[in-house]
């Protein structure tokens, strides 16, 4: 049926769906994952190190796309229609972090513990979006570019009043009270700040605006991003909590400078994964072929793949696990699955999870056609526009 997708985008959203489908089966089913991360340099490897690096898109290119997302279909709507419109799928995604996202991260209906991640953050932000849509653009893109640029500054600094607030905003942290509990993987800042810039973002793939000029900006933004990136990280002092250091091997040494933080996103990491990302789609707009189709889909129905993909993994790795003889209980988790240290001695090698992921990633997508044609289909469902 024809649409109105562009499908550069589609095909960008869907590369960092099926890269999320690797890092997830990574975390579960990778032998590795159960005793230190990807990114010590001090235990890892070159190829997994590479692993969890490529994965680091993923949420970038998510949030500043959503932004780009509400540009374009905003254009059918007045800006209340749209501000209204974000602030309920906003509310809504958040609803879905705490309840179906987190029951098929955990595999447990027990919510003392909850677990703030990508959702979440796409949902507040999302909320933001919908006031920020009023702000002149020229002066919401500075206050952006200031607030993602600056944001490393207040690294280290934890108040001693309304310390929660701050967590939520800027700190990887648990949030503990008597009544409950929460775990912030996704602070806010500078996240809600990146998908005004993809809003804004948006005009460039308007009817007409010309692409010979949009390939132009896309060049010129992407190699600015990955130029500001390498001479910040080189002078080593600013625009990431983590220093790069000088191994006795230089693979080391280049592994330390690429080690960027994504907890809260440091202004290195932004501009290494968004960088890249924007100089991307300057070149896949004539792509075409029978893969490029298949990660375009993918790529339309994004949260959907999401939810089921982690289901999916979570499912594989309890099923494996009780094969090799470790209990099942083992796979219904409290927070993330690499703390359970009594998981140790379980799972795979690198090149085993590359195929797994490969398989899950190939099982969904029939299901990922069947709801991309059913939401095509049924557009008078007002409903399925939030999903």
């Amino acid at each position: 049926m024809k649409n109105n997708r562009i499908e550069s985008i589609d095909l960008l959203r869907g590369i960092v769906m099926v890269l999320m489908a690797l890092d997830h089966t990574r975390a579960f089913l990778h032998y590795d994952s159960y005793f230190f991360s990807p990114t010590d340099i001090s235990q890892t490897t070159v190829p997994l190190f590479i692993t969890r690096f490529i994965t680091h898109f993923c949420a970038p290119v998510f949030v500043f796309l959503a932004g780009t997302s509400a540009y374009l279909s905003g254009r059918r709507k007045n800006k209340k229609e749209l501000s209204t419109w974000l602030i309920k799928r906003g509310v809504w995604l958040v609803i879905l972090e705490l309840t179906i996202v987190q029951f098929v991260w955990q595999f447990q209906l027990d919510y003392a513990m909850n677990v703030l991640q990508v959702i979440w953050v796409l949902g507040v932000s999302m909320i933001f979006l919908a006031a920020f849509i009023y702000v002149p653009k020229r002066l919401m893109i500075i206050v952006s570019l200031i607030v993602i640029f600056g944001h490393n500054a207040l690294d280290g600094f934890e108040p001693e009043t309304w310390n929660g607030l701050w967590t939520i905003l800027h700190l990887q942290a648990p949030i503990v009270t008597k009544y409950f509990a929460i775990m912030v993987f996704y602070p806010l800042v500078p996240w809600v700040f990146v998908m005004p810039l993809g809003y804004h973002f948006g005009v460039l793939y308007t009817q007409d605006f010309d692409p010979r000029v949009r390939k132009k900006y896309l060049i010129y933004l992407g190699l600015t991003a990955i130029g500001l990136f390498f001479i910040i990280r080189a002078l080593n002092f600013y625009g990431d909590p983590n220093s790069w250091s000088n191994f006795e091997l230089l693979t080391s040494t280049i592994l330390s400078f690429m080690n960027v933080s994504k907890y809260p996103p440091s202004l290195l990491y932004l501009l290494i994964t968004l960088g890249p990302s924007i100089l991307l789609l300057a070149f896949v707009e004539n792509w075409k072929g029978r893969i490029h189709h298949a990660i375009v889909i993918i790529g339309r129905v994004p949260l959907f793949f999401y939810v089921v993909h982690l289901f999916v993994i979570h499912l594989v790795a309890l099923i494996i696990a009780t094969i090799m003889g470790f209990s099942p209980r083992l796979m219904v988790i409290e927070l993330f699955i690499s703390l359970t240290k009594s998981l140790q001695g379980f799972g795979f090698n690198l090149v085993v999870v590359y195929i797994l992921a490969i398989a899950i990633t190939l099982t969904l997508y029939p299901l990922c056609i069947w709801f991309w044609k059913y939401k095509n289909n049924n557009r008078d469902k007002w409903w399925l526009s939030y999903l």
